[in-house]
Protein backbone atom coordinates (compact mmCIF):
# COMPACT_ATOMS: atom_id res chain seq x y z
CA UNK A 1 0.00 0.00 0.00
CA UNK A 2 2.72 2.45 0.98
CA UNK A 3 4.85 1.87 -2.10
CA UNK A 4 2.07 1.84 -4.76
CA UNK A 5 -1.20 3.74 -4.18
CA UNK A 6 -4.26 1.50 -4.54
CA UNK A 7 -7.59 2.39 -6.08
CA UNK A 8 -8.97 2.72 -2.55
CA UNK A 9 -6.26 5.20 -1.63
CA UNK A 10 -6.91 7.32 -4.73
CA UNK A 11 -10.69 7.16 -4.16
CA UNK A 12 -10.27 8.37 -0.58
CA UNK A 13 -7.93 11.11 -1.73
CA UNK A 14 -10.49 12.35 -4.27
CA UNK A 15 -13.24 12.40 -1.67
CA UNK A 16 -11.03 14.23 0.84
CA UNK A 17 -9.96 16.85 -1.70
CA UNK A 18 -13.60 17.60 -2.47
CA UNK A 19 -14.50 17.90 1.20
CA UNK A 20 -11.48 20.09 1.95
CA UNK A 21 -12.24 22.34 -1.01
CA UNK A 22 -15.76 22.87 0.28
CA UNK A 23 -14.46 23.52 3.77
CA UNK A 24 -11.97 26.18 2.70
CA UNK A 25 -13.71 27.87 -0.22
CA UNK A 26 -10.79 26.83 -2.42
CA UNK A 27 -10.56 29.83 -4.75
CA UNK A 28 -10.06 32.30 -1.89
CA UNK A 29 -7.65 30.20 0.10
CA UNK A 30 -4.97 29.16 -2.37
CA UNK A 31 -2.58 31.85 -1.13
CA UNK A 32 -3.23 31.26 2.56
CA UNK A 33 -1.47 27.97 3.11
CA UNK A 34 0.87 29.17 5.88
CA UNK A 35 2.48 26.82 8.39
CA UNK A 36 -0.18 27.46 11.05
CA UNK A 37 -3.02 26.86 8.62
CA UNK A 38 -1.43 23.69 7.31
CA UNK A 39 -1.11 22.15 10.78
CA UNK A 40 -4.75 22.98 11.54
CA UNK A 41 -5.82 21.49 8.21
CA UNK A 42 -3.73 18.39 8.80
CA UNK A 43 -5.62 17.67 12.02
CA UNK A 44 -8.95 18.20 10.28
CA UNK A 45 -8.01 16.04 7.29
CA UNK A 46 -6.91 13.23 9.59
CA UNK A 47 -10.33 13.43 11.27
CA UNK A 48 -11.99 13.27 7.84
CA UNK A 49 -9.87 10.21 6.98
CA UNK A 50 -10.99 8.38 10.09
CA UNK A 51 -14.63 9.12 9.26
CA UNK A 52 -14.25 7.96 5.65
CA UNK A 53 -12.34 4.82 6.65
CA UNK A 54 -15.05 4.05 9.17
CA UNK A 55 -17.74 4.46 6.52
CA UNK A 56 -15.93 2.48 3.82
CA UNK A 57 -15.62 -1.24 3.82
CA UNK A 58 -12.29 -2.64 2.76
CA UNK A 59 -10.57 0.72 3.30
CA UNK A 60 -8.24 -0.33 6.08
CA UNK A 61 -5.23 2.02 6.19
CA UNK A 62 -2.21 1.86 8.46
CA UNK A 63 -1.37 4.93 10.56
CA UNK A 64 1.54 5.65 8.19
CA UNK A 65 -0.80 5.48 5.20
CA UNK A 66 -3.26 7.81 6.89
CA UNK A 67 -0.49 10.31 7.64
CA UNK A 68 0.74 10.16 4.05
CA UNK A 69 -2.79 10.54 2.73
CA UNK A 70 -3.31 13.68 4.85
CA UNK A 71 -0.06 15.21 3.59
CA UNK A 72 -0.85 14.33 -0.05
CA UNK A 73 -4.32 15.86 0.14
CA UNK A 74 -3.13 19.12 1.71
CA UNK A 75 -0.23 19.38 -0.74
CA UNK A 76 -2.53 18.92 -3.72
CA UNK A 77 -5.17 21.36 -2.44
CA UNK A 78 -2.95 24.07 -0.98
CA UNK A 79 0.67 23.19 -1.58
CA UNK A 80 3.20 22.79 -4.35
CA UNK A 81 3.22 19.01 -4.47
CA UNK A 82 6.73 17.49 -4.51
CA UNK A 83 8.26 20.98 -4.52
CA UNK A 84 7.20 21.60 -0.92
CA UNK A 85 9.74 19.18 0.54
CA UNK A 86 12.49 20.40 -1.80
CA UNK A 87 11.86 24.05 -0.97
CA UNK A 88 11.92 23.21 2.75
CA UNK A 89 15.47 21.80 2.36
CA UNK A 90 17.74 24.81 2.87
CA UNK A 91 20.76 22.94 1.47
CA UNK A 92 19.17 22.94 -2.00
CA UNK A 93 20.11 26.01 -4.05
CA UNK A 94 18.41 25.17 -7.35
CA UNK A 95 15.47 23.01 -8.43
CA UNK A 96 15.06 21.94 -12.06
CA UNK A 97 11.75 20.34 -13.09
CA UNK A 98 12.15 18.73 -16.53
CA UNK A 99 8.52 17.76 -17.05
CA UNK A 100 6.26 16.03 -14.52
CA UNK A 101 8.38 12.93 -13.93
CA UNK A 102 11.94 14.30 -13.72
CA UNK A 103 13.23 16.65 -11.02
CA UNK A 104 16.89 17.55 -10.48
CA UNK A 105 18.37 19.62 -7.65
CA UNK A 106 21.65 21.39 -7.01
CA UNK A 107 23.22 20.97 -3.58
CA UNK A 108 26.69 22.37 -2.79
CA UNK A 109 27.27 22.93 -6.49
CA UNK A 110 26.52 19.30 -7.44
CA UNK A 111 23.53 18.23 -9.56
CA UNK A 112 21.56 15.15 -8.58
CA UNK A 113 18.27 13.61 -9.61
CA UNK A 114 15.56 13.16 -6.98
CA UNK A 115 12.88 10.50 -6.65
CA UNK A 116 10.21 13.20 -6.41
CA UNK A 117 7.80 13.66 -9.30
CA UNK A 118 4.43 15.11 -10.17
CA UNK A 119 1.42 12.95 -10.87
CA UNK A 120 1.16 14.21 -14.47
CA UNK A 121 1.52 17.36 -16.57
CA UNK A 122 -1.84 18.67 -15.37
CA UNK A 123 -0.68 18.42 -11.74
CA UNK A 124 2.52 20.30 -12.61
CA UNK A 125 0.57 23.05 -14.40
CA UNK A 126 -1.68 23.42 -11.34
CA UNK A 127 1.40 23.96 -9.16
CA UNK A 128 2.81 26.47 -11.65
CA UNK A 129 -0.44 28.44 -11.40
CA UNK A 130 -0.14 28.44 -7.60
CA UNK A 131 3.42 29.72 -7.76
CA UNK A 132 2.65 32.52 -10.22
CA UNK A 133 -0.76 33.53 -8.88
CA UNK A 134 0.43 35.58 -5.87
CA UNK A 135 2.78 37.66 -8.09
CA UNK A 136 0.10 38.29 -10.71
CA UNK A 137 1.73 36.28 -13.52
CA UNK A 138 0.62 33.37 -15.70
CA UNK A 139 1.78 31.17 -18.56
CA UNK A 140 -0.37 29.85 -21.40
CA UNK A 141 -0.08 28.77 -25.02
CA UNK A 142 0.01 32.36 -26.27
CA UNK A 143 2.60 33.38 -23.64
CA UNK A 144 4.50 30.16 -22.85
CA UNK A 145 7.61 31.66 -21.20
CA UNK A 146 7.77 33.36 -17.82
CA UNK A 147 10.81 34.81 -16.08
CA UNK A 148 9.97 36.07 -12.61
CA UNK A 149 11.27 36.93 -9.17
CA UNK A 150 9.26 35.94 -6.10
CA UNK A 151 8.97 38.19 -3.02
CA UNK A 152 11.57 36.17 -1.09
CA UNK A 153 14.19 36.70 -3.83
CA UNK A 154 13.72 33.31 -5.49
CA UNK A 155 14.36 33.45 -9.26
CA UNK A 156 11.89 31.52 -11.42
CA UNK A 157 11.86 30.51 -15.08
CA UNK A 158 9.00 28.55 -16.67
CA UNK A 159 8.62 27.21 -20.20
CA UNK A 160 5.57 25.22 -21.28
CA UNK A 161 4.52 23.46 -24.50
CA UNK A 162 4.41 24.01 -27.41
CA UNK A 163 7.87 25.59 -27.01
CA UNK A 164 9.27 22.60 -25.11
CA UNK A 165 8.82 18.88 -25.70
CA UNK A 166 9.61 17.61 -22.19
CA UNK A 167 6.39 19.00 -20.75
CA UNK A 168 6.16 22.04 -18.47
CA UNK A 169 9.68 22.92 -17.28
CA UNK A 170 10.42 24.94 -14.16
CA UNK A 171 13.81 26.24 -12.98
CA UNK A 172 13.90 27.65 -9.47
CA UNK A 173 17.03 29.42 -8.27
CA UNK A 174 16.78 30.21 -4.61
CA UNK A 175 18.28 33.22 -2.97
CA UNK A 176 20.82 31.54 -0.73
CA UNK A 177 20.97 34.31 1.90
CA UNK A 178 22.41 37.75 2.48
CA UNK A 179 26.20 37.49 2.44
CA UNK A 180 28.71 39.88 3.93
CA UNK A 181 32.16 40.45 2.46
CA UNK A 182 33.74 38.83 5.50
CA UNK A 183 31.63 35.69 5.03
CA UNK A 184 32.69 35.57 1.38
CA UNK A 185 36.30 35.71 2.55
CA UNK A 186 35.72 32.98 5.14
CA UNK A 187 34.40 30.55 2.52
CA UNK A 188 37.44 31.44 0.37
CA UNK A 189 35.39 32.98 -2.44
CA UNK A 190 38.05 35.71 -2.47
CA UNK A 191 41.07 36.82 -0.43
CA UNK A 192 41.32 39.40 2.35
CA UNK A 193 43.42 41.63 0.10
CA UNK A 194 40.94 41.45 -2.79
CA UNK A 195 38.08 42.21 -0.41
CA UNK A 196 39.88 45.27 0.97
CA UNK A 197 40.75 46.49 -2.52
CA UNK A 198 37.22 46.09 -3.92
CA UNK A 199 35.71 47.77 -0.88
CA UNK A 200 38.01 50.74 -1.50
CA UNK A 201 37.16 50.73 -5.23
CA UNK A 202 33.44 51.02 -4.53
CA UNK A 203 34.01 53.95 -2.17
CA UNK A 204 36.32 55.58 -4.74
CA UNK A 205 33.60 55.33 -7.43
CA UNK A 206 35.53 53.01 -9.73
CA UNK A 207 33.50 51.76 -12.72
CA UNK A 208 33.12 47.99 -12.36
CA UNK A 209 31.94 45.12 -14.52
CA UNK A 210 31.16 41.88 -12.69
CA UNK A 211 31.42 39.02 -15.18
CA UNK A 212 31.09 35.26 -15.13
CA UNK A 213 29.01 32.34 -16.28
CA UNK A 214 25.57 31.30 -15.09
CA UNK A 215 25.23 30.79 -11.33
CA UNK A 216 28.76 31.90 -10.45
CA UNK A 217 27.77 34.40 -7.76
CA UNK A 218 27.74 37.61 -9.82
CA UNK A 219 24.53 39.02 -8.36
CA UNK A 220 25.55 38.03 -4.83
CA UNK A 221 28.84 39.88 -5.24
CA UNK A 222 27.08 43.00 -6.54
CA UNK A 223 24.82 42.96 -3.48
CA UNK A 224 27.88 42.69 -1.23
CA UNK A 225 29.69 45.52 -3.03
CA UNK A 226 26.64 47.76 -2.65
CA UNK A 227 27.04 47.69 1.14
CA UNK A 228 30.15 49.88 0.76
CA UNK A 229 28.27 52.68 -0.97
CA UNK A 230 27.66 55.52 1.46
CA UNK A 231 24.16 55.59 2.93
CA UNK A 232 23.50 59.16 1.79
CA UNK A 233 24.04 58.24 -1.86
CA UNK A 234 21.03 57.72 -4.11
CA UNK A 235 21.19 54.29 -5.79
CA UNK A 236 19.13 53.32 -8.83
CA UNK A 237 19.11 49.65 -9.84
CA UNK A 238 17.88 48.58 -13.28
CA UNK A 239 16.96 44.95 -13.94
CA UNK A 240 15.11 42.81 -16.41
CA UNK A 241 13.78 40.73 -13.50
CA UNK A 242 14.03 41.94 -9.90
CA UNK A 243 16.90 39.96 -8.41
CA UNK A 244 19.31 42.37 -6.72
CA UNK A 245 19.00 42.77 -2.98
CA UNK A 246 20.75 45.75 -1.42
CA UNK A 247 20.45 45.20 2.34
CA UNK A 248 19.69 48.10 4.67
CA UNK A 249 19.62 50.78 1.97
CA UNK A 250 17.86 54.03 2.83
CA UNK A 251 17.81 55.63 -0.64
CA UNK A 252 17.29 52.92 -3.22
CA UNK A 253 15.13 53.21 -6.36
CA UNK A 254 14.34 49.91 -8.14
CA UNK A 255 13.50 49.97 -11.85
CA UNK A 256 12.34 46.74 -13.52
CA UNK A 257 11.78 46.27 -17.26
CA UNK A 258 8.44 45.08 -18.63
CA UNK A 259 7.90 42.82 -21.59
CA UNK A 260 5.18 43.32 -24.22
CA UNK A 261 1.67 42.05 -23.57
CA UNK A 262 -0.16 39.51 -25.73
CA UNK A 263 -0.93 42.24 -28.27
CA UNK A 264 2.77 43.13 -28.43
CA UNK A 265 2.30 46.44 -26.61
CA UNK A 266 3.36 47.96 -23.34
CA UNK A 267 7.04 46.98 -23.39
CA UNK A 268 9.43 49.06 -21.32
CA UNK A 269 12.99 48.06 -22.22
CA UNK A 270 16.14 48.12 -20.15
CA UNK A 271 17.45 50.82 -22.46
CA UNK A 272 14.46 53.06 -21.76
CA UNK A 273 14.99 52.56 -18.03
CA UNK A 274 18.71 53.39 -18.27
CA UNK A 275 17.93 56.61 -20.12
CA UNK A 276 15.29 57.51 -17.56
CA UNK A 277 17.58 56.69 -14.63
CA UNK A 278 20.05 59.29 -15.88
CA UNK A 279 17.32 61.92 -15.38
CA UNK A 280 16.64 60.83 -11.79
CA UNK A 281 19.73 62.40 -10.23
CA UNK A 282 21.51 59.12 -9.41
CA UNK A 283 24.66 58.98 -7.33
CA UNK A 284 25.09 55.36 -8.36
CA UNK A 285 23.59 53.21 -11.10
CA UNK A 286 23.67 49.43 -10.91
CA UNK A 287 22.57 47.55 -14.04
CA UNK A 288 21.55 43.99 -13.17
CA UNK A 289 22.69 42.68 -16.54
CA UNK A 290 23.42 44.37 -19.85
CA UNK A 291 21.54 42.54 -22.60
CA UNK A 292 21.20 44.87 -25.56
CA UNK A 293 21.52 48.44 -26.78
CA UNK A 294 21.40 49.78 -23.21
CA UNK A 295 25.12 48.89 -23.06
CA UNK A 296 25.82 51.99 -25.16
CA UNK A 297 23.93 54.21 -22.73
CA UNK A 298 25.77 52.71 -19.77
CA UNK A 299 29.15 53.40 -21.35
CA UNK A 300 28.06 56.91 -22.27
CA UNK A 301 26.96 57.45 -18.67
CA UNK A 302 30.43 56.47 -17.47
CA UNK A 303 31.85 59.06 -19.86
CA UNK A 304 29.55 61.83 -18.66
CA UNK A 305 30.33 61.92 -14.97
CA UNK A 306 28.31 58.99 -13.62
CA UNK A 307 31.18 57.29 -11.81
CA UNK A 308 30.90 54.25 -9.60
CA UNK A 309 28.63 52.44 -12.05
CA UNK A 310 28.36 48.66 -11.68
CA UNK A 311 26.98 46.30 -14.29
CA UNK A 312 26.78 42.53 -14.69
CA UNK A 313 27.80 40.71 -17.88
CA UNK A 314 27.83 37.06 -18.84
CA UNK A 315 31.17 35.90 -20.16
CA UNK A 316 33.64 33.06 -19.62
CA UNK A 317 36.58 35.46 -19.16
CA UNK A 318 37.16 39.20 -18.56
CA UNK A 319 38.10 39.71 -22.21
CA UNK A 320 35.04 37.76 -23.39
CA UNK A 321 32.83 39.97 -21.20
CA UNK A 322 34.26 43.14 -22.75
CA UNK A 323 33.86 41.69 -26.24
CA UNK A 324 30.24 40.93 -25.44
CA UNK A 325 29.81 44.49 -24.20
CA UNK A 326 31.16 45.69 -27.55
CA UNK A 327 28.66 43.48 -29.38
CA UNK A 328 25.81 44.83 -27.26
CA UNK A 329 26.83 48.40 -28.06
CA UNK A 330 26.66 47.55 -31.76
CA UNK A 331 23.04 46.46 -31.15
CA UNK A 332 22.09 50.02 -30.18
CA UNK A 333 20.87 50.84 -33.67
CA UNK A 334 23.51 53.50 -34.25
CA UNK A 335 26.05 53.04 -37.02
CA UNK A 336 29.11 52.75 -34.79
CA UNK A 337 32.39 51.24 -35.97
CA UNK A 338 33.62 48.42 -33.68
CA UNK A 339 36.90 50.23 -33.01
CA UNK A 340 35.01 53.25 -31.65
CA UNK A 341 33.04 50.98 -29.32
CA UNK A 342 36.24 49.35 -28.04
CA UNK A 343 37.87 52.72 -27.44
CA UNK A 344 34.86 53.97 -25.47
CA UNK A 345 34.72 50.80 -23.38
CA UNK A 346 38.46 50.89 -22.66
CA UNK A 347 38.34 54.51 -21.50
CA UNK A 348 35.16 54.09 -19.42
CA UNK A 349 35.46 50.70 -17.69
CA UNK A 350 38.08 50.57 -14.96
CA UNK A 351 37.94 47.00 -13.66
CA UNK A 352 36.45 43.63 -14.60
CA UNK A 353 35.79 41.37 -11.61
CA UNK A 354 35.40 37.82 -12.92
CA UNK A 355 33.58 35.10 -10.98
CA UNK A 356 34.06 31.42 -11.75
CA UNK A 357 32.46 28.11 -10.88
CA UNK A 358 35.07 25.43 -10.38
CA UNK A 359 35.17 21.64 -10.73
CA UNK A 360 34.24 20.99 -7.08
CA UNK A 361 31.12 23.15 -7.40
CA UNK A 362 32.52 26.13 -5.48
CA UNK A 363 32.01 29.69 -6.67
CA UNK A 364 35.09 31.88 -6.38
CA UNK A 365 36.56 35.08 -7.69
CA UNK A 366 38.77 34.05 -10.60
CA UNK A 367 40.40 37.41 -11.29
CA UNK A 368 40.28 41.16 -10.93
CA UNK A 369 41.57 42.81 -14.11
CA UNK A 370 42.16 46.42 -15.05
CA UNK A 371 41.37 47.67 -18.55
CA UNK A 372 44.46 49.38 -19.97
CA UNK A 373 43.19 50.14 -23.47
CA UNK A 374 42.38 48.58 -26.82
CA UNK A 375 44.58 47.71 -29.78
CA UNK A 376 44.63 45.31 -32.72
CA UNK A 377 40.89 44.62 -32.51
CA UNK A 378 41.06 43.48 -28.91
CA UNK A 379 41.28 44.75 -25.33
CA UNK A 380 44.42 45.15 -23.27
CA UNK A 381 43.91 43.78 -19.76
CA UNK A 382 46.19 43.35 -16.78
CA UNK A 383 45.37 41.12 -13.80
CA UNK A 384 45.58 42.79 -10.41
CA UNK A 385 44.44 39.55 -8.73
CA UNK A 386 44.45 36.07 -10.20
CA UNK A 387 43.29 32.75 -8.78
CA UNK A 388 46.08 30.17 -8.72
CA UNK A 389 44.96 26.54 -8.66
CA UNK A 390 47.09 24.46 -6.32
CA UNK A 391 45.35 21.09 -6.71
CA UNK A 392 42.61 19.00 -5.12
CA UNK A 393 42.28 17.31 -1.74
CA UNK A 394 41.45 13.63 -1.30
CA UNK A 395 37.82 14.76 -0.89
CA UNK A 396 38.03 16.38 -4.36
CA UNK A 397 37.96 19.91 -2.94
CA UNK A 398 39.79 22.58 -4.94
CA UNK A 399 42.79 24.19 -3.28
CA UNK A 400 44.10 27.56 -4.40
CA UNK A 401 44.33 31.25 -3.61
CA UNK A 402 43.51 34.59 -5.17
CA UNK A 403 46.95 36.18 -5.45
CA UNK A 404 47.85 39.87 -5.72
CA UNK A 405 49.99 40.25 -8.85
CA UNK A 406 52.17 43.13 -7.53
CA UNK A 407 50.91 45.64 -10.06
CA UNK A 408 49.88 49.27 -9.59
CA UNK A 409 46.16 49.81 -10.31
CA UNK A 410 45.48 52.66 -12.72
CA UNK A 411 42.44 53.68 -10.64
CA UNK A 412 44.47 55.01 -7.70
CA UNK A 413 43.84 58.57 -8.86
CA UNK A 414 40.16 57.98 -8.09
CA UNK A 415 41.16 56.96 -4.58
CA UNK A 416 42.84 60.34 -4.17
CA UNK A 417 39.93 62.29 -5.66
CA UNK A 418 37.47 60.62 -3.29
CA UNK A 419 39.73 60.63 -0.21
CA UNK A 420 39.93 56.84 -0.03
CA UNK A 421 43.10 55.40 1.50
CA UNK A 422 45.16 53.08 -0.69
CA UNK A 423 45.71 49.69 1.01
CA UNK A 424 49.14 49.74 2.65
CA UNK A 425 50.25 46.49 0.96
CA UNK A 426 49.43 47.74 -2.55
CA UNK A 427 51.97 49.26 -4.92
CA UNK A 428 51.04 52.92 -5.33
Amino acid sequence: MTNSPTATYERLKTQLKGQLADRLNLDASLSKGGAGNRETLKVEVQRMIQVLVGESRGAALTSDDQHRLAVDVIDEVLGLGPLDALLADLTITEIMVNGPHEIFIEREGILERTDAQFRDAQHLMLVIERILGPVGLAVNESDPICDASLPDGTRLNIVIPPLILNGPTVTIRRKRRDWSMQEFVEIEALSEQAAEFLQACVRAKVNLIVSGGTSTGKTTLVSILSTFILQQERIITIENVAELDLPNRQHWIRLVARGPNVQGRGEVSLRALVKNALRMRPDRIILGEARGGEALDVIQAMHTGHDGLITVLHGNSPKAALERLETLMLMSGLDLPPQACRMQIASAVDLVVHMGRFADGTRRMASVSQVLGSADDTFQLEDIFQFDVEGFTDENKLQGRLRYMDVTPKVLHKFQLNNVPVPTWMHA
